[in-house]
């Protein structure tokens, strides 16, 4: 039989676009739970698993390996999507998941930076002298003036930045294309970083636009210690990372009057769903602007 697991991860990134992290996430959840099934049975096959074997996984994660909901729903997430492979392949009949109800979690509000805390992180850091200090300053830039993703920005390259339209052209999930506009003070800054960027020694990836000190394509975790690291100066936050800068860029443009609409095309977005999370944080500043404008408040 073919291996339905190396098929089903070219799927995912051949026909779903999906990236090769992703995917990659997918195989270890699979791994986990194939491993898990044969402790018991030895000769057991993912393709003839029943309901009961998952049951067995989600029993053993919360209470052996003490995962919260969230997590196990992220895992059991994978096995669904995979079993939605294997009957789209025929190699099963029947979806073992198709009656499985995820299970409940909190809602978390993920706390956005303030605007004091955009403007300190530039302005109380330290940054090195040359590439290295412009190239930090331009990737809390980036991520602060246009929303990007981690990944999106790491995938930028040289043929991005449109310098005539003041522009940036951003490749977002599913290799769905979105053009961003970008702000004065980021071009201006771009420039600088451009003609520093001229001056290293040794570039690995001429075609990528945000360069390591050695001329090589950004990393993700350097682009979250990174984030980490001057945010920690400046914020109390337990959560510092690329995601809250998206969070946050979606946050302060609502805070000032930004329509839904326009914010879901600058987040890439493809519902309203999906940005209208970041109206609560919106909502807080919402309630306190009501209730000193509203006459009844002062009675």
């Amino acid at each position: 039989m073919v291996d339905n697991k190396q098929a089903f991860a070219d799927y995912l990134l051949k026909e779903k676009n999906y990236s090769p992290l992703t995917a990659r996430a997918y195989l270890d959840d699979l791994y986990a739970f194939e491993k898990f099934i044969q402790q018991e049975e030895p000769a057991a096959q993912l393709h003839e698993v029943v309901y009961g074997q998952v049951r067995g996984w989600i029993i053993y994660m919360s209470e052996t390996e003490a995962l919260g909901n969230r997590s196990i729903n992220r895992k059991i997430s994978s096995l669904k999507s995979f079993y939605k492979f294997l009957l789209k392949i025929k190699q099963v009949t029947v979806n073992p998941l198709q009656k499985h109800k995820a299970l409940k979690t909190e809602k978390k509000v993920l706390v956005p930076f303030s605007e004091k805390e955009m403007q300190d992180v530039v302005t109380v850091n330290d940054f090195p002298a040359g590439f290295e200090g412009v190239r930090n300053r331009l990737v809390l830039e980036l991520f602060y003036t246009t929303g990007m993703r981690r990944a999106e920005l790491i995938g930028l390259t040289l043929n991005s930045y449109d310098a005539g339209n003041g522009t940036v052209k951003v490749l977002g999930k599913r290799n769905k294309e979105r053009i961003v506009p970008l702000l004065p003070c980021t071009i201006a800054l771009l420039k600088e970083y451009l003609q520093a960027r001229s001056g290293l020694e040794e570039v690995q990836n001429p075609e990528m636009l945000i360069l390591s000190n050695r001329g090589k394509k950004l990393n993700e975790t350097f682009v979250y210690r990174l984030i980490n690291c001057y945010f920690s100066v400046v914020s109390a936050k337990v959560k510092r990372s690329p995601h809250v800068l998206r969070h946050t860029f979606a946050t302060h443009l609502l805070n000032n009057g930004a329509d839904l609409n326009s914010v879901k095309e600058l987040l890439g977005h493809a519902s309203l769903a999906s940005t209208q999370v970041y109206t609560h944080s919106s909502l807080a500043e919402l309630k306190a602007v009501y209730k000193g404008a509203h006459p009844r408040n002062a009675q």
